[in-house]
């Protein structure tokens, strides 16, 4: 598992790690083929096609013909002198079906026949999904593996990999009942559920696979196979399937937006399943006692990017300012606002500016471009918000909010709100006429937090010296 995973709190590492698993992938190709389970085939890209078109006009299922699944030694040979390199094939049942049970889909069915022999290892050594992933899930003693739909037709060959991976290792001495009949002995039409462990009596190829390359053996022996949960396609809001064109896919771009890791495993959770209740707001450890795949829909989830706001939002109004405060400060400093580490004073100001963010902001991210001027030691000024509020009255304003800010004793919201109000009545004009011009003064753009509580938590003779370096714009703008 990627770092970037880290955005819906789980954890990654160990043995599990791609690059760790090569080895025993290559080890696993050479039993495989050794056991007479998997052989190799030398068919050229234009030849598999050539074969793929005349099982289309002879009404062959599309599968591999099997052209290359008995040849000699000599013959191997001679392709190997025109410079061929062989991909490695599993072999499969040549007639019976497939049956197995998904926790999603229910009863499903396939034909031997439609599968083919398929390829486990490319002409270069490396591992296809089915041994990569087959293996990989076996070695862990994995129980259940929930994955999207475009996958079903993936267990037929994962099935009958795992029966030759679980397969008696060569030279293995038998203890006790046998497990799952191995590929190649006949027993193609047998359920999957009929695929389990060995009781942990003999050896199996991939126990044996990989005690040579030095893993650690599988944590349960007797595991076998896993259960399938093949869950809904996900879709965009215009109906299509999730891709990049819907914008952020990636964990990690919802992280750096803001997403609190708990509510987008919430919110993925969701996405096809639905509490008997129609309760939407979990938290993980509910999901995990809550959650069953008997309640997760066939038909297609939804990613409703609003709905997923709505949730974030909601849980950030739930923290408390000292949460909200430590979620916020790794988002400020990613975003260039705050030093890093932070100092104490942008810390305590972070601290006094989270009550007010937190009614106000959907994502953490939000919080960034409502009051990073806090912070800055000079305003940046947006110039639609000067040329819409820095007009008229408005250098008449600055001059008087500078004046009765630095007059008065007391430096408080509610202190603000009566200078503010004050300027109102002198002047004749509505609150929006007084406070805008001096929110632009002051932050640069014409959206804050309520403006008497922001300008309370900062520093009175920054705010003051803040609308007298305004008053010449407002002077240009008149």
């Amino acid at each position: 598992m990627s770092p970037p995973n880290r955005g819906c709190g789980t954890r990654y590492g160990g043995w599990g790690c791609p690059g760790m698993r090569a080895p025993r992938h290559d080890a696993l190709a050479r039993r495989l083929l050794a056991a007479g389970a998997a052989y190799e085939a030398f068919e050229t890209p234009d030849e598999l096609e050539a074969d793929r078109r005349r099982a289309q006009a002879e009404g062959r299922p599309p599968g591999y013909s099997g052209a290359h699944r008995d040849l000699t030694e000599e013959q191997k040979a001679a392709l190997r002198a025109q410079g061929r390199e062989p991909v490695l094939r599993l072999r499969t049942p040549d007639e019976g079906t497939l049956a197995f049970d998904d926790l999603v889909r229910g009863r499903v069915e396939v034909a031997w026949a439609e599968i083919g022999d398929f390829v486990i290892a490319r002409a270069d050594g490396s591992p296809t999904y089915y041994l990569a992933n087959t293996a990989d899930d076996l070695a862990q003693s994995i129980t259940l593996v929930a994955r999207g739909e475009d996958l079903l037709n993936a267990v037929p060959r994962q099935v009958l990999l795992a029966r030759a991976l679980l397969g008696a290792a060569a030279g293995s001495a038998p203890v006790g009942e046998p497990g799952a009949a191995p590929a190649g002995d006949g027993a193609g039409d047998r359920e999957a559920g009929e695929l389990g462990g060995r009781g942990g009596h003999r050896p199996t190829l991939l126990d044996d696979a990989l005690a040579e390359v030095g893993f650690p053996p599988r944590p349960d022996p007797a595991a076998g196979a896993p259960q399938w949960a093949h869950l809904p396609v996900i879709v965009g809001q215009d109906g299509k399937k999730l891709s990049k064109r819907h914008g952020a896919v990636a964990v990690d771009d919802y992280r750096q937006q803001g997403v609190l890791p708990e509510v987008l495993c919430n919110f993925l959770a969701l996405c096809g399943w639905g509490d008997e209740t129609g309760r939407e707001r979990f938290t993980v450890d509910e999901l995990i006692e809550r959650f069953s795949f008997q309640r997760v829909g066939r038909n297609p989830a939804r990613f409703d990017t609003d709905k997923l706001r709505s949730l974030n939002g909601d849980a950030i109004k739930e923290l408390s300012a000292a949460e909200l405060t430590a979620r916020l400060e790794p988002v400020f400093v990613e975003a260039g606002v705050l030093a890093d580490p932070p100092t104490n004073e942008q810390r305590a100001l972070l601290a006094s500016l989270a009550p007010l963010l937190r009614p106000r902001i959907q994502t953490l991210r939000e919080a960034v471009g409502l009051v990073a001027w806090c912070f800055a030691d000079e305003v940046g000024y947006d110039e639609q918000s000067v040329a819409k509020h820095l007009k008229g009255r408005a250098g008449e304003v600055l001059d008087r909010a500078a004046e009765e800010l630095t007059a008065r004793q007391e430096w408080s919201a509610e202190a603000i709100l009566e200078v503010f109000d004050a300027l109102c009545a002198e002047l004749e004009l509505g609150r929006g006429k007084v406070m805008q011009p001096v929110r632009v003064a002051v932050a640069g753009t014409h959206v804050s937090p309520p403006l008497p509580e922001t300008l309370a938590v900062l520093d009175r003779d920054v705010v003051v010296e803040r609308i007298r370096a305004a008053r010449p714009m407002a002077a240009e703008a008149t």
